[in-house]
């Protein structure tokens, strides 16, 4: 599929995702969006996709939303078409079109089947920086700076990141960066656990590709799909007894799968498994155990 904002590539069964506007250092758009909740929608659907990778084209990743409509860019919604009103005459904040874009997306990558990583080349600052906090895993370059710039532009932290960036970092972290709005390098990153890495920049892709073979080399993607979504939908529970559930469902239906049998007779052989399940095909029916939230 063609694109205008975004470049994608499939190789050894690992998507790569740029975002590719290196002239406006990748500077995120409500087409950029668009483009990339396809692109997402388009690799749950392709058993041949078991890996993606995000990065960015030129010298950043992304430089945050794109300020050439000046004192509109944060005005979205007016765009769209008058505020919806209730009997009272208050805005009817359930009205859709006061959905923050960039939340769609980080939804979206939210409900992913598949490992996410992303691999920040460059500069990334507001949504250049929350849209990463729904991928798995981050892996900066030496050339990579992290801006959660929202208080320093009178607005508050977009794309859902007040429940992911905690999440990551702890509370303390997510409010120290979110207050000062300021730019930081890689390594303070590495530091405050928002990345699991940084490497040189001619390493990064390799690094980025490197894990994604490990994954699709030495594990099924049904696995991988169950565990992402275990994971991360975890984080919310109130019990561990939530979580205890949830395993004992989904280990009684992948232990009499056929993936299982492969990954026992491979390890007592000491031969590399050949998984064969399909998470276009084999997910449990126990998958999904929640209901999926409105917005209203």
């Amino acid at each position: 599929m063609a694109y205008e904002t975004i470049k994608c590539e499939l190789a050894e069964q690992i998507l790569t995702v740029a975002l590719n506007r290196p002239e406006k250092l990748n500077a995120f758009t409500n087409i950029m969006q668009r483009e990339l909740i396809d692109a997402f929608d388009r690799a749950d659907n392709d058993d041949a996709i078991r890996v993606i990778i995000v990065t960015g084209e030129g010298r950043a990743f992304c430089a945050g939303a794109d300020l050439s409509l000046g004192t509109d860019a944060f005005q979205g919604h007016a765009r769209r078409g008058p505020a919806k009103r209730l009997p009272d005459g208050a805005v009817d904040y359930s009205d859709p079109k006061f959905r923050d874009a960039h939340g769609q997306l980080t939804l979206r990558i939210f409900n992913c089947v598949k490992p996410v990583i992303a691999a920040v080349n460059g500069p990334a600052v507001g949504v250049g920086a929350t849209m990463q906090l729904a991928m798995d895993i981050r892996i900066a370059s030496e050339a990579a700076r992290f801006g959660f710039v929202f208080s320093q532009r009178g607005i508050v932290p977009d794309a859902a990141s007040s429940w992911f960036l905690p999440r990551i970092v702890g509370v303390a972290q997510a409010l120290e960066w979110c207050y000062s709005g300021r730019v930081f390098p890689a390594q303070e990153a590495l530091a405050g656990r928002l990345v699991s890495k940084v490497v040189p920049p001619d390493l990064l892709v390799p690094t980025a590709r490197a894990l994604a073979r490990d994954i699709i080399e030495k594990t099924p993607p049904v696995s991988i799909a169950l565990v992402r979504h275990m994971m991360w939908r975890m984080l919310g529970a109130d019990d561990p007894m939530e979580a205890h559930k949830i395993d004992s469902r989904v280990s009684y239906a992948l232990g009499r799968s056929a993936d299982a049998k492969e990954g026992i007779m491979a390890f007592l052989e000491k031969r590399p498994p050949v998984f064969t399940g399909k998470v276009s095909a084999d997910m449990p029916d126990c998958f999904p155990w929640w209901t999926e939230r409105e917005y209203k």
